[in-house]
């Protein structure tokens, strides 16, 4: 039994990764390619090379995916190939037939960067959720962080504006706008599919009560859900106290407020937004 929940395990997280990527893929031959739109990513890369190197912008997105797969499996390690091949291998795949019989919508370049950016996010979002990498230009990133210590976030940033610059003198200003719009709305929809799910706007709930062992029980009993119990110290008392940690989705938090409430109208309670949850009651469908 456990063998088969493996198996299925695996393969809703490898359609998961052939989903995402093929959504990615949409994006990238609808919009951003079509449109000339300065995103992130190997796509966006292909677009601002093009006026300098007149190669097609499909084939350039592709064979920089292939590279920045070799390149990140010989620097970053077998770990990163795992994660990483099945959308490396899928994008130059799906990317060649798309080109060839998608049909390009005739809208306002605005319309194509929101949607090609919405898309694309939901796409990468989808394979995150996996577990899995697109690869691509996270790569160059990822090795520079391996061999220099400097932050991601940071070399992300650097690899963002480099494009950027490359199509501004490229495309002119108005393409760097725009290009800035999609990678925006690309974040904006990765960040709400890796939330999306029970767990999202959840919050994070510490109280302090004398009735502390009372309130474990009927959140257990009534929200079914597990609680940590922290040790402090009362800082102007020096008395031990015992400090409830539970994270409740939006839905339960009224009725964890109504629990203390009802059982120690003086507890005192700290609530912060909760987002990214793994584990037994919060892990996503699929685990990240």
């Amino acid at each position: 039994m456990k063998k088969q929940n493996n198996i299925m395990k695996q393969l809703k997280k490898t359609a998961l990764v052939v989903i995402g990527t093929f959504i990615l893929c949409v994006s990238v031959q609808m919009f951003i390619i079509p449109f000339n739109i300065l995103s992130g990513g190997v796509a966006g890369i292909a677009v601002a090379l093009q006026p300098f190197l007149h190669i097609d912008k499909t084939l350039t997105a592709n064979v920089l995916t292939l590279t920045m797969l070799g390149v990140g499996s010989a620097i970053l390690g077998r770990e990163f190939f795992v994660t990483t091949c099945i959308s490396s291998v899928l994008y130059p795949v799906f990317n060649s037939i798309l080109a060839r019989t998608l049909t390009i919508p005739q809208i306002d370049p605005l319309l194509a960067t929101f949607y090609g950016g919405l898309l694309g996010g939901i796409g990468v979002g989808l394979v995150m959720r996996a577990g899995a990498s697109t690869g691509g230009m996270d790569v160059p990133p990822l090795v520079l962080h391996k061999l220099t210590g400097i932050r991601v976030s940071t070399l992300v940033g650097i690899t963002d504006g480099l494009t950027v610059l490359l199509g501004y003198f490229a495309y002119g200003i108005e393409a760097v706008l725009l290009g800035l719009i999609s990678v925006m709305v690309t974040t904006y929809a990765i960040n709400r599919v890796l939330i999306l799910g029970e767990g999202q706007d959840a919050k994070s709930v510490q109280i302090i009560s004398d009735q502390w062992e009372t309130i474990v029980e009927e959140i257990q009993a009534e929200l079914d859900r597990g609680v940590t119990i922290l040790d402090a110290q009362g800082g102007w008392s020096k008395k031990p106290r015992k400090v409830v940690l539970c994270v409740v989705n939006q839905k339960q938090y009224s009725q964890l407020l109504e629990i203390v409430n009802r059982n120690d109208a003086a507890a005192f309670m700290i609530t912060t937004d909760a987002t990214d949850m793994h584990g037994e009651g919060f892990t996503f469908g699929f685990h990240i």
